[in-house]
């Protein structure tokens, strides 16, 4: 393979690879950091890719190799990181008139509960051990297959299913727990509370509808929501969408809040 030839690759692959990184670090600076790293990387070893791996696959390994080194120095959110991060919020009132200047201005400053949805995936899936998240996200928002996640992953496919089903059933838990969208026992209102600030004359319900997560949720288990949940995130781009701008300044937002609050809790 040439080098033009890896390049034209790469680029085709550059938008999964970006939102993928994004998901893992929850930081923008990070995310291009590692996206570049990865193209070096797979500059200097293009005589080790073997065809039995697509390339997308091989370029993903090498992200994911990147990535885990990168955050293993890094603390994991708290599954508390929504709370949190509203409580810092509330008390910062620079990141509200920041924020409705985005929504006033940027053609990606739109608020909408399905780009929250994937949004407040995000946050949550950094609570699990690092392993989990990544398994999660290679099978449940891009969609890799066993055999490919395990080599993505440079583990065997009984650690991959142990990853995936782990990482799975901590996720459903703390959906169930924690979203009131849903669940009506949730404790978690964020979603409706920005729909007010952001859209105060829309009514809630009419864009609930337009969810089939919501419109399901009075007969679905546990692990249908789950799934629809999935679905919505895998339809969106978190640097491309029409909230783009909007939902990776309130991404910022947390990952400083919780950084702080882990580092003092730490200490």
């Amino acid at each position: 393979m040439t080098t033009t030839q890896l390049t034209t690759e790469f680029e085709k692959a550059r938008p999964r690879l970006r939102s993928y990184l994004l998901r893992i670090t929850a930081n923008v600076e990070d995310t291009n950091d590692l996206l570049q790293d990865t193209y070096i990387k797979a500059l200097e070893k293009i005589t080790s890719w073997r065809a039995e791996a697509s390339l997308q696959t091989w370029f993903f390994a090498i992200a994911t190799n990147l990535a885990k080194d990168h955050q293993r120095a890094r603390w994991r959110f708290t599954e508390k990181v929504t709370d949190i991060a509203r409580e810092a919020a509330l008390a910062n009132p620079e990141f509200f008139r920041e924020a409705m200047n985005i929504h006033a201005n940027s053609p990606q400053g739109n608020f909408e509960i399905k780009e929250h949805i994937a949004f407040c995936f995000t946050c949550i899936a950094k609570s699990l051990p690092l392993e989990q998240q990544i398994g999660l996200l290679l099978k449940e928002v891009y969609e890799f297959k066993m055999t490919e996640i395990a080599r993505i992953m440079d583990i065997t496919e009984a650690m991959t299913k142990y990853y995936l089903h782990t990482g799975r059933t901590k996720m459903i838990g703390i959906f169930e727990g924690r979203c009131s969208l849903i669940n009506k026992e949730g404790i978690c209102h964020q979603c409706s509370e920005l729909n007010g600030i952001f859209n105060p004359h829309q009514q809630l319900q009419e864009e609930l509808v337009k969810i089939s997560l919501v419109r399901e949720a009075a007969d679905a288990g546990k692990e249908r929501l789950f799934q629809l949940r999935m679905e919505i995130i895998r339809g969106i781009d978190p640097f491309e969408s029409n909230a783009a701008e909007l939902q990776l300044h309130h991404l910022e937002h947390n990952r400083r809040v919780m950084e702080n609050y882990l580092k003092k809790d730490g200490d």
